[in-house]
């Protein structure tokens, strides 16, 4: 990752210390939510570069490993001393509490999921709260003995300090984690810290976010031409439009048909940004070229570097066509960054606008949604006057549905799964369904399964069926849908689809399973 991408203006600014949590990015999420903005910085940056960012909190994250372990995470000492308010969580909790002299141990009970807490003393962020609340723990070490000039403020069964703070010093420690919903008076702790403790000013909103975009956008173009890729999905769709809105005509939007498209979608890009927006919008038909790049290949990243690649090119061809224009709009969203690997995640695949690219690519980028989460990339584009049914339109991953055929991509295929996906949705709005669920969609396998129908034997392919919950894309639940739901779908595209003799539903959610198959 790229830490820092975001430039805060005058925008008060949180940092968040990445310790290797699975809630990092989820802490991020709820400062802003709060509408104070956040920045995840790595573990290794120093006090210096700390106060360089001018911060007026710092929250460490949780973390997998132990703070006694050789292997330990750790950080500049200093800037728990640095005299910017620091809040520890989980594994952070535990480093302030080893770095000042306290006494971190491995329990007899270690204690994960819900758990209960009891308020014992006087707190800044529990004040006020319930003394008897659940919190959501995930920890096998505790601290068992807080610093000299600590108070302990709450403690659990397996945790004795389960929160701790020092007003003199300004830091504060919960083993619990408050940024998760399993939390329920999560939210009002984490605001007691930034507005209470950290004074920060609620000012980060989506009005804000534009106005802020638009100076960047301005500052890093100047008066040359840019170019966007522009698929009609709602990242690009919400970059197009910032740019658009920062520098008028100097943007040309390219929307290139690879034939990976969902149906529908080349009509509805043309509908809304050349005739709507009135943005000047060039269609490339190379269908032919990607299907044809992507001929006998099966695995997923070779899949993915090959549309990233292929997708530049084209750009490339268009923009020598056009005078000057050096710079590519893109809508790299932050978690795309996280995915595709960071110092402290591993690589879970390549985003085809991320590890995608290629190393002779000749455009500077310009991404200017790249440190924002999909619910704040959504109130941008209602806000730039978008149509809802962009704004809200489901996740589609830039590679299309070659990463939802399951083996080769063949003109065949793409076409059955085509025909059977418009169906999945079409079922799913029917149903009231589709603003409920993060996506829903159809992937197919490149398998055969025997069937009957019309009393012969079939040899067609099998479906399957994903729709998931989520809230960013990090996590995902599978969809519990109704029964009723599912045998429409079913029954439509075994009837409608040739070549699909049964619809299977996939019931995995993320972890173990990405939501995307590819």
């Amino acid at each position: 990752m790229q830490y820092g991408q975001a430039s805060s203006g005058d925008f008060d600014r949180v940092v968040v210390v990445d310790l290797g949590a699975q809630y990092a990015q989820l802490i991020a999420r709820r400062v802003r939510e709060a509408h104070v903005f956040s920045e995840i910085v790595p573990r290794d940056i120093s006090v210096e570069q700390v106060l360089e960012k001018r911060p007026v909190g710092v929250i460490l994250s949780g973390g997998p490993a132990s703070v006694y372990s050789d292997d330990a995470y750790d950080i500049d000492h200093r800037i728990i001393e640095a005299g910017i308010p620091v809040l520890g969580i989980c594994y952070g909790h535990q480093l302030i509490a080893s770095a000042l002299g306290g006494v971190v141990k491995r329990t007899a009970n270690a204690e994960y999921g819900k758990t209960p807490l009891e308020v014992t003393g006087r707190s800044l962020l529990l004040g006020g709260l319930p003394v008897h609340q659940d919190v959501w723990m995930s920890h096998g070490d505790a601290v068992v003995a807080s610093p000299d000039g600590f108070r302990v403020v709450a403690s659990t069964p397996g945790s004795p300090v389960a929160a701790m703070e020092s007003e003199d010093r300004q830091v504060f420690g919960v083993q619990f984690h408050p940024e998760v919903v399993h939390t329920p008076h999560g939210g009002d702790i984490l605001k007691r810290f930034l507005f209470d403790v950290c004074k920060a000013r609620p000012s980060w909103t989506s009005h804000s976010i534009i106005e802020q975009s638009v100076d960047a956008i301005r500052a890093q173009v100047g008066n040359s031409k840019v170019i966007c890729g522009l698929s009609g999905g709602v990242d690009s769709s919400v970059a197009a439009a910032l740019v658009h809105h920062a520098v008028g005509d100097q943007l040309t939007c390219v929307f290139i048909d690879h034939g990976l498209l969902r149906a529908g979608e080349a009509e509805q890009v043309d509908a809304t940004f050349r005739e709507a927006f009135r943005i000047n919008l060039i269609q490339v038909d190379a269908s032919d070229r990607f299907v044809d790049r992507l001929a006998g290949v099966e695995d997923p990243e070779v899949k993915r570097k090959i549309i990233g690649e292929t997708f530049i090119r084209v750009f490339e061809e268009v923009a020598a066509e056009l005078t000057d224009t050096p710079f590519l709009v893109q809508g790299t969203l932050y978690p795309d960054i996280i995915e595709s690997g960071t110092k402290d995640a591993a690589k879970i695949k390549s985003h085809h606008n991320v590890g995608g690219l290629p190393d002779d690519m000749q455009f500077d980028l310009v991404e200017p949604l790249r440190d924002l989460f999909k619910d704040e990339v959504r109130a941008i584009g209602a806000e730039l006057g978008l149509p809802e049914e962009i704004v809200w339109r489901q996740p589609f991953p830039g590679p299309g549905l070659a990463v939802r055929v399951i083996g080769e991509v063949t003109r065949e295929r793409l076409e059955v799964l085509r025909a059977a996906d418009a169906i999945v949705t079409q079922e799913i709005r029917r149903a009231g369904l589709y603003r409920e669920l993060w996506q829903s969609f159809a992937v197919l396998p490149a398998v055969r399964t025997v069937g009957v129908q019309g009393d012969g034997r079939t040899y067609a392919y099998p479906l399957i069926l994903r729709a998931v919950t989520s809230e960013d894309a990090m996590t995902a639940d599978w969809a519990r849908l109704p029964y009723d739901v599912l045998e429409h779908i079913s029954s439509r595209v075994i009837n409608e689809v040739p070549g699909i003799n049964r619809v299977a539903y996939d019931i995995s959610s993320k972890p173990p399973a990405t939501i995307e198959w590819e």
